[in-house]
């Protein structure tokens, strides 16, 4: 047997390493001037100077059992993008600009080609989100995971100006409520998916329809949303994630005020119109977005200069407005699966 060694005993060191200076070339296209986070202990990022009174506003995340539907079709190249859009898409429903974001890559063994595809992503996420990949954590996991298993979480920090920072109080009777479309499933409802696969009998990798759509990556609205932001033209707003829109936009509407949403207007996409033949309406519902990836709350004579922000693929468009009353959400009419 001879000297225990860690390779022995299942973590290959000299493969993290060749890890590390593969995100440390790829890296330094986003921001040249920080490159020597990857590295270090930890990673300094810098607020900036136009922020007269900065709050910091943290975020953290993963992308749930869509890693499973990554490791069936062995796709490995839009899970980072979803990584940094679950983070970041809730950082900016306080108004925040994101700075910085950090990964944890726990499995099982390093796969050099696996992790190369996801840090791609992830940098490919961060750029569209206008912040830096500082830094992260890779851990190799014999005995935690099954052979080929993995898990991504993820940490995202942005600033704010205190006076700038968006809140439920901002929320006024006879404001508009807004749906900006998400563009397919993005992270969530995927254990019931993956449910539904297996009682189905589906055979994912022959189904072209649904190997794009399941693996499609989660729309990053930090651009679109900030804009918004500077130019005061939203009072409230809300990432729809997990629990759909009646749960998320009760996070913001304040106490004696109601969201009330046409189901009717939502305009959904084909892949919930198949999910809806095997699902109720209801649970559809609470556990999918449904076609809306983002809402947002505005006076109702910003309605224009709001729409005009998007591109057309992603216009906004009314499902509701602020009602007086206490049950906070009210849902009426049914979604119609187009």
């Amino acid at each position: 047997m001879g000297k225990l060694t860690y390779k022995k005993s299942g973590v290959n060191i000299n493969e993290a390493d060749k890890f590390v200076k593969f995100i440390s070339k790829i890296r330094p296209k986003l921001n040249r001037q920080r490159s020597s986070n990857i590295g270090a202990f930890a990673s300094i990022t810098e607020i900036p100077n136009k922020f007269k009174k900065p709050v910091i506003v943290t975020s953290t995340d993963g992308v749930g059992t869509k890693i499973e539907i990554a490791n069936k079709l062995k796709k490995f190249d839009t899970i980072g993008v979803d990584l940094v859009a679950m983070c970041v898409n809730d950082l900016i429903v306080q108004g925040a600009k994101p700075l910085a974001f950090l990964d944890y890559i726990s499995i099982n063994k390093i796969n050099l080609k696996k992790l190369k595809h996801i840090v791609s992503g992830i940098v490919k996420g961060c750029k569209i989100s206008g912040c830096e990949l500082v830094g992260g954590e890779t851990a190799e996991m014999p005995g935690t995971y099954e052979l080929n298993k993995f898990d991504i979480a993820g940490f995202a920090v942005g600033v704010v100006e205190r006076e700038k920072i968006l809140k439920k109080e901002n929320v006024k009777k006879n404001n508009l409520i807004l749906a900006i479309p998400s563009n397919g499933l993005h992270s969530n409802g995927y254990s019931l998916i993956r449910f539904l696969l297996e009682s189905k009998k589906v055979n994912l990798k022959r189904n072209k329809f649904l190997k794009k759509e399941l693996l499609k990556p989660t729309k990053i609205y930090v651009q679109e949303i900030l804009k918004l932001a500077s130019k005061n033209l939203i009072n409230s707003c809300a990432n729809i994630t997990g629990g759909g829109i009646e749960e998320n936009i009760k996070r913001v509407i304040p106490n004696n005020l109601t969201a009330e949403i046409d189901l009717k207007k939502i305009k959904t996409q084909k892949i919930f119109k198949w999910l809806r033949k095997s699902i109720s309406e209801k649970e559809m519902i609470k556990t999918f977005n449904c076609g809306v990836g983002f809402c947002i709350i505005i006076k109702p004579q910003n309605l224009n200069k709001v729409i005009n922000i998007f591109k057309k693929e992603y216009k906004p468009y009314v499902i509701g407005k602020i009602i007086s009353g206490n049950k906070k959400t009210k849902l009426y009419s049914k979604i119609q699966w187009i």
